[in-house]
Protein backbone atom coordinates (compact mmCIF):
# COMPACT_ATOMS: atom_id res chain seq x y z
CA UNK A 1 0.00 0.00 0.00
CA UNK A 2 1.24 3.52 -0.72
CA UNK A 3 1.93 5.81 2.21
CA UNK A 4 4.76 6.57 4.62
CA UNK A 5 6.75 3.86 6.42
CA UNK A 6 9.20 4.56 9.26
CA UNK A 7 11.47 1.48 9.15
CA UNK A 8 12.32 -0.37 12.32
CA UNK A 9 15.99 -0.51 13.30
CA UNK A 10 16.13 -4.28 12.75
CA UNK A 11 15.22 -3.93 9.07
CA UNK A 12 18.15 -4.76 6.71
CA UNK A 13 20.56 -1.82 6.71
CA UNK A 14 22.76 -0.15 4.11
CA UNK A 15 24.90 1.49 6.77
CA UNK A 16 25.36 3.54 9.93
CA UNK A 17 26.29 7.21 10.31
CA UNK A 18 28.58 8.57 13.03
CA UNK A 19 30.28 11.92 13.70
CA UNK A 20 33.92 11.53 14.67
CA UNK A 21 35.08 13.06 17.99
CA UNK A 22 37.44 16.01 17.71
CA UNK A 23 39.35 18.49 19.85
CA UNK A 24 36.79 21.29 19.35
CA UNK A 25 34.04 19.14 20.88
CA UNK A 26 33.31 18.31 24.52
CA UNK A 27 35.49 15.22 24.07
CA UNK A 28 38.72 17.25 24.19
CA UNK A 29 39.75 16.20 27.76
CA UNK A 30 39.44 12.47 26.93
CA UNK A 31 39.86 12.56 23.15
CA UNK A 32 42.28 9.63 22.90
CA UNK A 33 40.13 7.45 25.14
CA UNK A 34 36.88 8.14 23.31
CA UNK A 35 38.57 7.75 19.93
CA UNK A 36 39.53 4.19 20.88
CA UNK A 37 35.88 3.53 21.73
CA UNK A 38 34.82 4.84 18.31
CA UNK A 39 37.41 2.67 16.58
CA UNK A 40 36.16 -0.38 18.46
CA UNK A 41 32.49 -0.14 17.54
CA UNK A 42 33.26 1.20 14.04
CA UNK A 43 35.17 -1.98 13.24
CA UNK A 44 32.15 -4.09 14.22
CA UNK A 45 29.93 -2.04 11.91
CA UNK A 46 32.41 -2.08 9.01
CA UNK A 47 32.51 -5.88 9.08
CA UNK A 48 28.80 -5.97 8.32
CA UNK A 49 27.79 -2.81 6.43
CA UNK A 50 28.83 0.67 5.36
CA UNK A 51 29.93 3.30 7.86
CA UNK A 52 29.35 6.95 6.97
CA UNK A 53 31.66 9.14 9.05
CA UNK A 54 31.33 12.90 9.35
CA UNK A 55 34.85 14.15 10.06
CA UNK A 56 36.36 17.60 10.66
CA UNK A 57 38.39 19.16 7.86
CA UNK A 58 41.81 17.57 7.34
CA UNK A 59 41.17 14.72 9.78
CA UNK A 60 42.25 11.32 8.47
CA UNK A 61 40.72 8.25 10.13
CA UNK A 62 41.46 5.60 7.50
CA UNK A 63 44.68 4.76 9.37
CA UNK A 64 42.60 3.14 12.11
CA UNK A 65 41.11 0.53 9.78
CA UNK A 66 42.32 -2.33 7.60
CA UNK A 67 42.04 -2.24 3.82
CA UNK A 68 39.15 -4.67 4.05
CA UNK A 69 37.32 -2.45 6.55
CA UNK A 70 38.00 0.65 4.46
CA UNK A 71 35.95 -0.80 1.61
CA UNK A 72 32.85 -0.01 3.64
CA UNK A 73 34.13 3.33 4.97
CA UNK A 74 32.70 6.61 3.67
CA UNK A 75 34.30 9.77 5.08
CA UNK A 76 32.84 13.22 4.48
CA UNK A 77 34.38 16.45 5.76
CA UNK A 78 31.70 18.54 7.50
CA UNK A 79 32.16 20.72 10.60
CA UNK A 80 30.29 19.70 13.76
CA UNK A 81 29.70 20.95 17.28
CA UNK A 82 29.59 17.49 18.81
CA UNK A 83 29.11 13.84 17.92
CA UNK A 84 25.55 12.77 18.83
CA UNK A 85 24.56 11.44 15.40
CA UNK A 86 21.38 9.81 16.71
CA UNK A 87 19.93 13.26 17.29
CA UNK A 88 21.38 15.36 14.48
CA UNK A 89 21.19 12.55 11.92
CA UNK A 90 18.44 12.09 9.35
CA UNK A 91 15.31 10.02 9.90
CA UNK A 92 14.96 7.48 7.08
CA UNK A 93 11.49 6.97 5.62
CA UNK A 94 9.86 5.31 2.67
CA UNK A 95 7.11 7.39 1.07
CA UNK A 96 5.04 5.51 -1.50
CA UNK A 97 7.84 2.91 -1.53
CA UNK A 98 10.47 5.55 -2.38
CA UNK A 99 13.37 6.34 0.02
CA UNK A 100 13.29 9.70 1.75
CA UNK A 101 15.80 11.47 4.00
CA UNK A 102 13.82 13.53 6.53
CA UNK A 103 15.85 16.36 8.04
CA UNK A 104 14.30 17.41 11.35
CA UNK A 105 15.53 20.26 13.51
CA UNK A 106 18.10 19.68 16.25
CA UNK A 107 18.65 22.42 18.82
CA UNK A 108 20.91 20.84 21.43
CA UNK A 109 18.11 19.14 23.40
CA UNK A 110 16.06 22.24 23.98
CA UNK A 111 18.81 24.89 23.66
CA UNK A 112 21.01 23.32 26.34
CA UNK A 113 24.04 23.17 24.04
CA UNK A 114 25.27 24.79 20.84
CA UNK A 115 24.11 22.87 17.77
CA UNK A 116 24.29 25.28 14.84
CA UNK A 117 26.79 23.14 12.92
CA UNK A 118 25.21 19.80 13.87
CA UNK A 119 21.85 21.02 12.61
CA UNK A 120 23.32 21.47 9.12
CA UNK A 121 24.96 18.06 8.77
CA UNK A 122 22.11 16.19 7.07
CA UNK A 123 21.53 18.92 4.51
CA UNK A 124 25.23 19.11 3.73
CA UNK A 125 25.48 15.33 3.35
CA UNK A 126 22.61 15.42 0.89
CA UNK A 127 24.25 18.19 -1.15
CA UNK A 128 27.45 16.14 -1.29
CA UNK A 129 25.50 13.27 -2.93
CA UNK A 130 26.31 10.81 -0.16
CA UNK A 131 22.93 9.15 -0.53
CA UNK A 132 21.85 7.09 -3.51
CA UNK A 133 20.60 8.98 -6.54
CA UNK A 134 16.85 9.45 -6.64
CA UNK A 135 16.47 9.78 -2.87
CA UNK A 136 14.22 12.67 -1.89
CA UNK A 137 15.26 15.23 0.75
CA UNK A 138 12.44 16.28 3.07
CA UNK A 139 13.00 19.55 4.91
CA UNK A 140 11.42 19.27 8.39
CA UNK A 141 13.77 21.70 10.14
CA UNK A 142 10.85 23.67 11.56
CA UNK A 143 10.08 20.76 13.91
CA UNK A 144 12.54 19.64 16.59
CA UNK A 145 12.78 15.85 16.63
CA UNK A 146 15.76 13.89 17.91
CA UNK A 147 16.25 10.34 16.71
CA UNK A 148 16.79 9.14 20.27
CA UNK A 149 13.35 10.38 21.28
CA UNK A 150 11.35 7.97 19.09
CA UNK A 151 11.21 4.22 18.50
CA UNK A 152 9.45 2.61 15.53
CA UNK A 153 8.18 -0.96 15.15
CA UNK A 154 8.09 -0.61 11.36
CA UNK A 155 4.34 -1.22 11.29
CA UNK A 156 3.06 2.18 12.36
CA UNK A 157 3.67 2.24 16.12
CA UNK A 158 5.90 4.89 17.67
CA UNK A 159 7.09 4.69 21.28
CA UNK A 160 8.16 7.92 22.98
CA UNK A 161 8.15 9.87 26.24
CA UNK A 162 6.10 12.89 27.22
CA UNK A 163 9.02 14.32 29.18
CA UNK A 164 11.08 14.74 26.01
CA UNK A 165 8.63 15.66 23.28
CA UNK A 166 6.83 18.13 25.54
CA UNK A 167 10.00 19.52 27.12
CA UNK A 168 10.72 23.26 27.03
CA UNK A 169 12.30 24.81 23.93
CA UNK A 170 11.34 21.98 21.61
CA UNK A 171 8.05 22.61 19.82
CA UNK A 172 5.97 24.91 22.00
CA UNK A 173 3.20 25.83 22.00
CA UNK A 174 2.24 22.44 20.49
CA UNK A 175 0.32 20.16 22.84
CA UNK A 176 0.64 16.39 23.11
CA UNK A 177 -2.36 16.00 20.82
CA UNK A 178 -0.78 18.38 18.29
CA UNK A 179 2.49 16.44 18.30
CA UNK A 180 0.65 13.12 18.13
CA UNK A 181 -1.15 14.28 14.97
CA UNK A 182 2.09 15.63 13.48
CA UNK A 183 4.00 12.38 14.03
CA UNK A 184 1.21 10.38 12.45
CA UNK A 185 1.22 12.67 9.44
CA UNK A 186 4.95 12.93 8.72
CA UNK A 187 6.14 9.52 9.95
CA UNK A 188 3.18 7.50 8.75
CA UNK A 189 2.35 6.37 12.28
CA UNK A 190 -0.97 4.78 13.06
CA UNK A 191 -0.54 5.32 16.78
CA UNK A 192 1.85 6.82 19.31
CA UNK A 193 2.51 5.12 22.66
CA UNK A 194 3.46 7.76 25.23
CA UNK A 195 5.36 6.88 28.40
CA UNK A 196 4.70 9.16 31.35
CA UNK A 197 7.32 7.69 33.68
CA UNK A 198 10.97 6.67 33.69
CA UNK A 199 14.20 8.67 33.74
CA UNK A 200 17.95 8.34 34.22
CA UNK A 201 19.93 10.61 36.50
CA UNK A 202 22.47 12.67 34.57
CA UNK A 203 20.57 12.52 31.29
CA UNK A 204 20.61 15.78 29.29
CA UNK A 205 17.96 14.71 26.77
CA UNK A 206 14.82 14.98 28.92
CA UNK A 207 14.29 11.21 28.96
CA UNK A 208 15.01 9.91 25.48
CA UNK A 209 13.17 6.66 24.87
CA UNK A 210 16.39 4.96 23.69
CA UNK A 211 17.76 5.14 27.23
CA UNK A 212 14.70 3.45 28.73
CA UNK A 213 12.73 1.11 26.44
CA UNK A 214 13.36 -0.25 22.94
CA UNK A 215 11.44 -2.18 20.33
CA UNK A 216 13.27 -5.42 19.46
CA UNK A 217 10.63 -6.67 17.06
CA UNK A 218 6.95 -5.95 16.46
CA UNK A 219 5.90 -7.72 19.65
CA UNK A 220 8.90 -7.35 21.98
CA UNK A 221 10.16 -4.45 24.08
CA UNK A 222 13.39 -4.49 26.09
CA UNK A 223 13.39 -2.04 28.97
CA UNK A 224 15.42 -0.97 31.99
CA UNK A 225 14.28 -2.54 35.25
CA UNK A 226 15.52 -1.38 38.65
CA UNK A 227 15.34 -3.97 41.41
CA UNK A 228 16.97 -1.93 44.15
CA UNK A 229 14.37 -0.15 46.25
CA UNK A 230 17.08 2.16 47.58
CA UNK A 231 18.02 3.37 44.11
CA UNK A 232 16.58 6.77 43.20
CA UNK A 233 15.22 5.32 39.95
CA UNK A 234 13.25 2.49 41.52
CA UNK A 235 9.80 4.08 41.70
CA UNK A 236 9.88 5.85 38.34
CA UNK A 237 11.10 2.76 36.49
CA UNK A 238 8.53 0.54 38.22
CA UNK A 239 5.80 2.93 37.07
CA UNK A 240 7.25 2.81 33.57
CA UNK A 241 7.22 -0.98 33.69
CA UNK A 242 3.53 -0.92 34.62
CA UNK A 243 2.83 1.37 31.67
CA UNK A 244 4.64 -1.01 29.32
CA UNK A 245 2.61 -3.92 30.69
CA UNK A 246 -0.57 -2.03 29.81
CA UNK A 247 0.47 -1.41 26.19
CA UNK A 248 -0.68 -3.82 23.49
CA UNK A 249 0.66 -4.63 20.04
CA UNK A 250 -1.00 -3.65 16.77
CA UNK A 251 -2.81 -6.99 17.01
CA UNK A 252 -4.15 -6.23 20.47
CA UNK A 253 -1.88 -8.59 22.42
CA UNK A 254 0.34 -7.65 25.39
CA UNK A 255 3.95 -7.02 24.48
CA UNK A 256 6.61 -9.54 25.35
CA UNK A 257 8.70 -7.58 27.83
CA UNK A 258 12.38 -8.32 28.42
CA UNK A 259 13.89 -6.68 31.49
CA UNK A 260 17.42 -5.34 31.19
CA UNK A 261 19.27 -4.80 34.47
CA UNK A 262 19.81 -1.33 35.81
CA UNK A 263 23.48 -0.58 35.17
CA UNK A 264 25.64 -0.20 38.24
CA UNK A 265 25.93 3.43 39.23
CA UNK A 266 28.82 5.26 37.56
CA UNK A 267 29.95 8.63 38.88
CA UNK A 268 32.06 11.49 37.61
CA UNK A 269 33.04 13.87 40.43
CA UNK A 270 30.05 12.74 42.51
CA UNK A 271 27.74 13.26 39.52
CA UNK A 272 25.82 10.14 38.50
CA UNK A 273 26.11 9.31 34.82
CA UNK A 274 23.24 7.85 32.75
CA UNK A 275 24.64 4.36 32.15
CA UNK A 276 21.99 2.19 30.47
CA UNK A 277 21.88 -1.12 28.65
CA UNK A 278 18.86 0.04 26.64
CA UNK A 279 21.18 2.16 24.46
CA UNK A 280 22.12 -0.75 22.19
CA UNK A 281 22.49 -0.52 18.40
CA UNK A 282 20.95 -3.08 16.04
CA UNK A 283 23.01 -3.70 12.88
CA UNK A 284 23.03 -6.42 10.23
CA UNK A 285 23.47 -9.83 11.92
CA UNK A 286 24.41 -8.32 15.28
CA UNK A 287 23.49 -6.05 18.19
CA UNK A 288 26.13 -3.83 19.78
CA UNK A 289 25.50 -3.60 23.53
CA UNK A 290 27.04 -0.97 25.81
CA UNK A 291 29.27 -2.42 28.52
CA UNK A 292 30.35 -0.49 31.61
CA UNK A 293 32.98 -2.71 33.21
CA UNK A 294 30.46 -4.32 35.54
CA UNK A 295 29.31 -7.90 36.27
CA UNK A 296 25.88 -6.73 35.10
CA UNK A 297 27.27 -6.41 31.57
CA UNK A 298 26.99 -10.17 31.07
CA UNK A 299 23.53 -10.24 32.67
CA UNK A 300 22.38 -7.65 30.16
CA UNK A 301 23.90 -9.66 27.31
CA UNK A 302 22.02 -12.79 28.37
CA UNK A 303 18.75 -10.86 28.57
CA UNK A 304 19.19 -9.12 25.22
CA UNK A 305 20.04 -12.41 23.50
CA UNK A 306 16.50 -13.51 24.32
CA UNK A 307 15.18 -10.66 22.20
CA UNK A 308 17.63 -11.32 19.34
CA UNK A 309 18.21 -15.09 19.22
CA UNK A 310 19.49 -14.96 15.64
CA UNK A 311 21.95 -12.07 16.11
CA UNK A 312 25.34 -11.94 17.76
CA UNK A 313 25.36 -9.75 20.86
CA UNK A 314 28.65 -7.85 21.01
CA UNK A 315 29.68 -5.88 24.08
CA UNK A 316 31.34 -2.50 23.56
CA UNK A 317 33.06 -0.68 26.43
CA UNK A 318 31.13 2.59 26.57
CA UNK A 319 32.57 4.05 29.75
CA UNK A 320 34.15 6.90 27.76
CA UNK A 321 30.82 7.75 26.11
CA UNK A 322 28.85 8.13 29.31
CA UNK A 323 31.38 10.70 30.51
CA UNK A 324 29.46 13.05 28.19
CA UNK A 325 26.03 11.72 29.25
CA UNK A 326 25.37 9.42 26.28
CA UNK A 327 26.12 5.93 25.04
CA UNK A 328 26.33 3.73 21.94
CA UNK A 329 22.94 4.31 20.34
CA UNK A 330 23.26 8.05 20.95
CA UNK A 331 26.36 8.36 18.72
CA UNK A 332 25.01 6.32 15.79
CA UNK A 333 22.20 6.54 13.23
CA UNK A 334 21.33 3.64 10.95
CA UNK A 335 20.09 3.76 7.37
CA UNK A 336 17.89 1.00 5.92
CA UNK A 337 18.71 -0.72 2.64
CA UNK A 338 18.53 1.55 -0.37
CA UNK A 339 19.85 4.70 1.30
CA UNK A 340 23.67 4.67 1.02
Amino acid sequence: MPGTVFPAEWFPQSGVQITWPHAASDWAPILEEVTQCYISFSKEILRREKLLVVVPEKVEIGKYFTKEEQRNLICVEIPSNDTWARDHGAISLFVDHKPVIADFGFNGWGLKFTANLDNQITGRLFKKSVFRSGIHYQNRLNFILEGGSIESDGRGTILTTRACLLAPNRNQPMSQDDIDIYLKKVLGAKRVLWLNHGYLSGDDTDNHIDTLARFCNETTIAYVQCGDEQDEHFQALREMENELKAFVTMDGEPYRLIALPMADAVYDDDYRLPATYANFLIINQAVLLPFYGSPRDEDAKVQLQKAFPDREIIGVDCRPLIRQRGSLHCVTMQFPEGML
